[in-house]
């Protein structure tokens, strides 16, 4: 597979001067298979550039609505007492860069780009409700998806093979959600962003685990009715059973 990666890159590498084009960039996959037994992936990007340069790759998951909950005491208790609403939360997200993403972008930029975790555009559909509460929300977001491996805690490596040849390795972990995801390569050249490039993934369940899925989805009743069945079937098949002992 490495070898075949690189071949192709060389070929990118080759044909990138000829279509004038400063950065061209391309997955080794652009479908993860999700089966019964997945323990998650690694997502490996390739490319080249017409010259020197720094890249950064961005992994960005399907973004959904997410509620983040405050606990607080209650008569000795502890229950939810606040919630906050993030409209679109990415369900995952990674970097990797040839260098400290502090060194190659300025504050302004990384946050125009949302380059780094501390710079993904977080907001609840209202910020100006409760503004001086996001930070403190936003910090449990990103804490309970860094703890899940949703988030990366640190940026990976963009590895230059020579001096336009590239590549980057971006892990999936086994939580992660279905759905299209967004690949985005950035040049990089004395602090500014040259060209950016995006590049679809697709990350989706197949075989037996996808059917009960769907099933699970479009049948819910039907489903729930078979669950409940099948949990009875074996409590009655577990009381047979210790009544013989």
């Amino acid at each position: 597979m490495k070898l075949l990666v690189l071949a192709i890159a060389l070929l990118l590498i080759h044909a990138a001067p000829s279509r004038a084009q400063p950065l061209v960039a391309d997955l080794s996959q652009h479908l993860v298979a999700i089966t019964a037994g997945f323990t998650g992936a690694d997502i490996v990007m390739f490319g080249a550039t017409d010259g020197p340069g720094d890249v950064v790759v961005v992994v960005t998951g399907p973004p959904k609505p997410t509620i983040v909950r405050r606990k607080g005491r209650l008569a000795g208790i502890w229950v939810n007492r606040e919630s906050m609403l993030f409209a679109d939360a990415p369900t995952f997200y990674g970097v990797a860069s040839s260098k400290p993403i502090n060194e190659i972008l300025s504050p302004q930029q990384l946050d125009r780009h949302q380059v780094g975790v501390d710079h993904i555009r977080l907001l609840p559909p209202n910020p100006e409700a409760r503004r001086d509460d996001i930070p403190e929300f936003r910090e449990a977001l990103v804490r309970a998806r860094q703890r899940d491996g949703l988030y990366a805690s640190e940026p990976g490596k963009v590895t230059f093979l020579g001096e336009r040849l590239f590549r980057a390795r971006v892990v999936l972990p086994a939580k992660v959600t279905t759905g299209p995801y967004r690949v985005q390569v950035l040049l990089v050249r004395e602090g500014q962003v040259v060209t950016v490039q995006t590049t679809p993934l697709l990350v989706s369940k197949i075989g037996f685990s996808a059917d009960v899925f769907d099933f699970a989805h479009q049948e819910s009743a039907f489903y729930g009715l078979i669950a409940i069945l099948i949990a009875a079937a074996a409590g009655w098949t577990a009381a047979a059973a210790f009544r013989r002992i």
